[in-house]
């Protein structure tokens, strides 16, 4: 196996990323989350004073984040959207890269939830595409986050289309069982590596 061999976990919302994590967890893996590290970074002045340079509304005079209006700011301006994902995506994959050349590990993931959106596959030696079916996501995320039917259809219309993803291309997960997940985990490492 190569040194330092870095994994990305990706798939749509409500496709199961952060359950695989969590499967690979378990297993003694290192994990990292794109969006933990991202809840890290806004309680982060130095991350904060950046970002209230590019969007003055979203942090307030004593530093603290207002998600709700980042939000309003940027979900309905897609040029917008793109300048803050441009400058948070990487800073959050510096800050995870930094952790795991600290961490010394020879394989770790990392749940990259824009992957391909973003063109951050290169950097990853592997990557594990989550897949699964429609209703399930919807259903899923309807629960998670108490989103309305149409908002979550509107959500996964706005994501990579992963259906049109060349299957060959990546290692593939099948959400559809949860009680043969870890083994397909654990069959998807060997993949890999």
């Amino acid at each position: 196996m190569k040194q330092n061999k870095v994994i990305a976990i990706t798939g749509g919302i409500g496709t199961g990323k952060s359950t695989v994590l969590s499967a690979i967890k378990k297993l003694g893996y290192p994990v990292y989350s794109c969006d933990e590290t991202y809840g890290e970074l806004i309680k982060d002045k130095a991350f904060l004073t950046e970002l209230k340079a590019i969007f003055p509304v979203a942090v307030d005079e004593n530093f603290c984040f207002d998600k709700l209006k980042l939000a309003n700011a940027v979900f309905n301006d897609k040029t917008k959207l793109k300048k803050l994902n441009d400058f948070t995506h990487p800073y959050i994959l510096k800050t995870i890269f930094d952790k795991i050349k600290n961490g010394g590990d020879t394989l770790s993931f990392v749940e990259v939830p824009l992957l391909f959106e973003g063109g951050y596959q290169t950097l990853f030696d592997g990557v594990i595409v989550i897949k699964r079916d429609l209703e399930e996501r919807i259903l899923s995320t309807i629960k998670r986050s108490g989103l309305t039917r149409e908002e979550v259809l509107k959500r996964i219309e706005n994501q990579f289309d992963y259906e049109k993803l060349n299957d060959f291309a990546h290692t593939i997960i099948y959400n559809d069982d949860l009680s043969l997940l870890e083994e397909k985990v654990i069959d998807a490492i060997k993949k890999i590596c």
